[in-house]
Parts: C-alpha cells; structure tokens; sequence
C-alpha cells in the first residue's frame, strides 16, 4: 500500500520525545480536547514549555466536565496500586498572575488569568481565599488527593503559590497537566481478529486504548503474531466538514478461524458468517450501515436524542447526520450538542438597566424612574414632589431622577437626607443684634422687646424712654447680650442707642441732644411670651407679629404696620415679683439659720466658762504679783537724780 508506506516514513521522520523515560504520562481525550498529566517535578515555567513544544498549553479548568476529564488523567497517572503516600499531590495548572498583578476579589478567577488565553470564566474551584501579595508572580496548581474512595470522587481543588524556579524545580509540586485542542476526533479502530493497535498523536504520546483519537493521529495496527506480515498504518482525517473517520472499510485483522467468535468480528452491531468462513456485519432494524462496514447509525439520528441542554433534534437528509436547533434566547455550544443562553445584554436593548434571564432579559428603570408603559426599555422620570407624596417638610423641586428640597425664610435643612426644616435662631445670629434690647426667637422668625419702662419703636426694633420712665433704669447692666428665643441674651445693636466712648470701657451720653436710650442687655433669663398684653405698670414690651422686624438707619421713623406703639407685660412682672418674695423668703431663712447657729456657739462658750470658775483656786490665787519691771531700767543708775528736780 503506497498511502500505508507514505504514513510509515511519516512516522520514522517524527523525533523521540525528549525525558520521556523519565516523565510518567497519562491521556485523556474527550470531545475536542486530549488532557496529558505529568508526574515529574518542573517548575510552571519549565510545564509551561513543555507543554508548547508538543502544540499545547497548561490545562484550563472552565467547567466542571472538563475537571472531571482532568482528573480522569491524574487517576490514570496514579493507579490503584500506587503507595499511599505516593496518591497525593499538587500539579500546576495554566491559572497564573504576573508580578505587579493585584488580587481582585469581585473576579471569579480573584485577578488570575489562563495562559492560553480565553475570556474570565466563572467556574472554579479555590481551596482558601487566595493571597493579595503584588510583588511576585502566582501559580496554580490542582491539590490532587486519591489516599480516600471519598475523596478521590471529590474534584480536586485550586491552590495558588508561588510558581518555583528552574534551581528548585517544582520542589512542592509533583507535576504538571497540559491541554490539546483539536478540531474533532476519530472513533476508536475495533478488530475482527487478533492484532494489537498503537496510535501515535500530533503531542507525541503514543497509546494503545483511547476513548476517542484526535484529528492527525496515526494508527499503527499489527494483525496476527505481530511479526510484521500484518502491519497496517491508518490517518485520522476530516473527509466531510465535520466529519473525521479513518481511511479504511471493513474489519481489520479477521480471521476465517474465529469468524464472528472473535470480537464480534469487529462488528459494532451484528456479525454474520458466511459458509466459506467469511463474515460480515451488519445493523438492527432502524440503523444503517455506514461507509466503514462496521459501525451503525439510525436511520433517525434523534432516536438516540443526541441533543442536549433543551435543544431539538432535527435529522438531516438520508444518508446525513443530524443538526441541533435551541430555543430563543438560547444558543448551541462548542459541540454543537447543548445549547447555552445568550446574554442579550450584550447588545444593550434597554434604556437604562438590563438584566439577562435564562433565556431572555428583562429592562429595570434607574432609582427615581418609572416604566414609562407597556413598551419595553423605557423609563420616565418620577416626579417626587407629587403632593402627597413629597418627601420634603417643606419646599420640594423636582430634578431629572431625583428631587431637591428647600426650606422658607426662617428655617435651615436638616437631618440625614436632607429633607427635614430646622428653625433658625436669629437672636444668636447677626439678625439678633437689630434689637435694641431684648431678642425672642420665634418659630421662623423672632421679635424685638424693651425692658420695663421702655417702650418700642415704630421700626420695631428700637427702644424709647416712656412717660412714667424718663431715663434708664438705675443699675440696669450696660453693654451686655440681650435675651435668645432660647432665654438667652445676645448682642444687641447699636444703631439707635446713645453714643458709647469704649476707649475707656466707661459710656458717655451727651446730655439734652438725644433721647434715653434703653440698656442693651438684661442679665435674668425671660421665656419669650406667645403675646404680650399691655397694662400700666413698666413692663417688657414685644411685639405679637410673627414677621421680621425691619432695621432702617432712622430708628425715629415709623413702620405703622409692623409693631405697636407701647404695651406692658403684667404677667412678666408677676413673674419678676414671684422671683422676688422667693428670694426673700429664702433669705429670711438662712437669717433665722445663722441668728440660731450663733446663739447654739453663744450658749457652749458660757457653759464652758461657767465650768471653769467652779474649779478649786490654789493658794496663790490670794497674792497680787508684781509686774516684773523692764530690764532697760534695771541698769539704770540708782544714784542719779530724778529727772525734773534740782540736784
């Protein structure tokens, strides 16, 4: 055979791999893919290349059937007869992430990416959190455990770690697990006969029993003794796109002296022996025999429901395979066999938000928009300040997909979200100090007010001396802060006020050129009355208007409308008069405490006294000493005269 001959030259010209005595290999090969576990000691750069040098990469672990086709070959790798100690272990994985590349924890793969390339697929299978270290380069490798029947089923987890060096070859990791993509795959050859089959794959690993051949594979079959009388090479190829078999017909190896005994004769369904020790195959009622003479596929390919994940099977022409359809919103995978959703999101078909569905999506409006209606994706603007259903206290202006709230003259925003009016205190502001006197602070506004015996202004803010009052109160405190809303006392202004001279800390008033002019302040705290009435008696005077009063540079001009002429507060000065016999009273008692206290000491001191003068007297108690003179005189001379007479 001349093709045979081609393809046995073919293979003499293919170079032995390199370490091969020394790398224990198993193989796996499973829908588009062969998966090769290495039990030899490499650091992840050297597996890395390793695996390139054949035409693969690190194995990727995207799906759990695909771990599952990995762990197939690590099984393999360690069979059941392997020490204990020796079925556990770690084998790099082409998951890794460069230095100076951060952990993200919000990525399925935590900021690690597949050497071979390929999107940031979402399953894994981490065995602890991974670390965050930026400053070096990370592996990682599949934590393999096989020393339990119940965690040999477990699928092995993902540890990350540093990637080793070539001058400490993969000190902690016992091997490596590369990956092979192919267009398709051939079946297995089956024999009718004796003979043994050795297939050679473009990775160079070379295997007698595979589930499945990769495209490009040679198949090396030896019929009979093996002596080589019966050596037969065979090339797996695609004859129809999408279809790959082998260039051969018929059962390879039969023997006319084992006819159907024998493997069935190669045959995948029936085998039928003729009378001169010949056989032949041939398929059950609803199957075909196909080109090969020993493999047979239903006349109706979706007898078998081939399709997967809620796709239909629709077969072809006769004579053709079968295609796979998916419902809407859905799509067929790699394999042409299960169908996967689509995320329509990606084409971005709503106004604002989107959220894909198993098998579609749907459209969601942004906070403070609504559907606008039955049309899908589209979203109007809600307008918070409805009455009704403002959450404002007071002003409230709508915004495109919010809102904003405002508060009157008066009041100031407050709280947490900004939707709540907190009056302002102008008595301890600027505005306080228009009053001349005293400052009340009302709810959105405040008042002005005199002390007792002064009368307001016109303007409502200045204070003038009246009738039963020509001048100032004696001892009203001068210069201080009059009353708050609160009952504290502010600044009060000076605009209307006597001129005052502080270079010296004293006042001034010039005399018959102005008009008395109030204290500023008052020192006792007054709760601001809901509204004052007037009387005769002096009294604090306010004005009952909730408004604000207006400052003007005249304060003789009148307002007229804004506050009244004079009132008095009768119920101020019960309250002063009240504070006053309280007070009295109060020191009446201490009086009558201390005159007490002190006859109680006046009474022990006599006791004390009397006691002593009953006490015996000694004998010296009846002579009267003599004081005892000064020693300046004793030196004196007693022959000199007396002073003032004559000698």
């Amino acid at each position: 055979m001349a093709g045979s001959a081609g393809l046995l030259l073919l293979l003499l010209l293919v170079p032995p791999r390199v370490g091969a005595a020394a790398d224990q290999e198993a193989v796996v090969c499973a829908g588009a893919a062969c998966y090769t576990a290495h039990r030899v000691k490499l650091s992840a750069e050297e597996a890395q290349l390793h695996c390139s040098k054949n035409g693969g990469n690190l194995a990727t672990v995207k799906s759990e059937e695909e771990a599952r086709h990995v762990q197939g070959a690590l099984v393999q790798l360690l069979p059941p007869g392997t020490p204990l100690a020796d079925r556990t272990g770690r084998f790099w994985i082409g998951l890794q992430r460069d230095k100076g590349k951060c952990l993200d924890s919000n990525l399925p793969l935590k900021g690690f990416s597949w050497v071979g390339g390929g999107e940031d697929t979402s399953y894994t299978n981490w065995h602890k959190e991974a670390k965050s270290s930026c400053t070096s380069k990370r592996c990682v490798s599949l934590m393999l455990d096989l020393s339990m029947p119940a965690l040999a089923s477990r699928l092995s987890r993902w540890a990350e770690g540093p990637c080793g060096s070539s001058k400490y070859s993969g000190s902690t990791n016992e091997g490596f697990v590369c990956k092979f993509s192919f267009k398709g795959m051939c079946r297995p050859l089956t024999l009718g006969g004796p003979g043994q089959v050795n297939y050679t794959t473009p990775f160079q690993a070379s295997r007698s029993s595979l589930q499945a051949v990769p495209f490009g594979s040679m198949a090396n079959v030896a019929c009979g003794d093996g002596d080589g009388s019966g050596q037969h090479y065979f090339l797996c190829k695609e004859k129809a796109p999408g279809v790959f078999d082998w260039e051969s017909s018929g059962p390879l190896c039969i023997s006319p002296k084992f006819g159907c005994d024998f493997n069935n004769g190669g045959c995948q369904q029936d085998c039928f022996e003729g009378g001169d020790g010949s056989f032949r195959c041939g398929c059950r009622p609803g199957f075909r025999l196909l080109d090969d003479l020993v493999t047979c596929a239903s006349r109706n390919p979706c007898s078998s429901s081939p399709c997967g994940g809620g796709a239909v099977c629709v077969p072809g022409p006769p004579g053709k395979d079968f295609t796979c359809r998916c419902p809407p919103g859905y799509q067929l995978d790699s394999t042409q066999r299960d169908c996967v959703d689509v995320d329509e999101c990606q084409e971005v078909p709503c106004a604002q938000e989107c959220v894909n569905t198993p098998g579609g999506f749907r459209c969601e409006c942004w906070v403070g928009y609504e559907p606008s209606g039955p049309e899908v994706g589209t979203c109007v603007d809600v307008d918070e300040c409805v009455p009704g259903r403002s959450p404002c206290a007071q002003g409230c202006t709508n915004t495109d997909g919010s809102f904003r709230c405002s508060c009157e003259e008066g009041y100031v925003l407050a709280g947490e979200d900004g939707t709540r009016c907190l009056d302002v205190d102008e008595c301890a502001g600027p505005q306080g100090g228009l009053c001349d006197s005293l400052c009340f602070n009302t709810e959105g506004s405040f008042r002005c007010g005199c002390l007792p015996g002064w009368e307001l202004s016109p303007d409502g803010v200045s204070c003038t001396g009246g009738p039963t009052s020509p001048g100032p109160p004696a001892g009203a405190p001068q210069g201080e802060d009059t009353k708050d809303g609160e009952g504290r006392l502010v600044p009060s202004a000076t605009t209307s006020s006597p001129t005052r001279d502080n270079s010296e800390g004293t006042s001034a008033v010039t005399p018959a050129t102005r008009k008395p002019s109030p204290p500023d302040s008052i020192p006792i705290s007054l709760a601001p009355p809901d509204r004052l009435v007037s009387s005769g008696s002096p009294g604090i005077w306010m004005e009952p208007s909730t408004r604000h009063p207006t400052a003007t540079t005249d304060r003789g001009a009148s307002t007229g409308e804004d506050f009244s002429a004079k009132q008095s507060d009768d119920g101020t000065d019960g309250q002063k008069l009240l504070l006053f016999y309280i007070l009295g009273t109060v020191v009446a008692i201490l009086l009558l405490l201390a005159l007490a206290l002190g006859l109680l000491v006046f009474r022990k001191r006599r006791a004390k006294r009397e006691e002593k003068e009953k006490k015996p007297q000694s004998a010296a108690d009846s002579y009267a000493w003599v004081p005892e003179r000064a020693e300046s005189r004793a030196t004196e001379n007693p022959y000199s005269p007396t002073p003032g007479t004559d000698c």
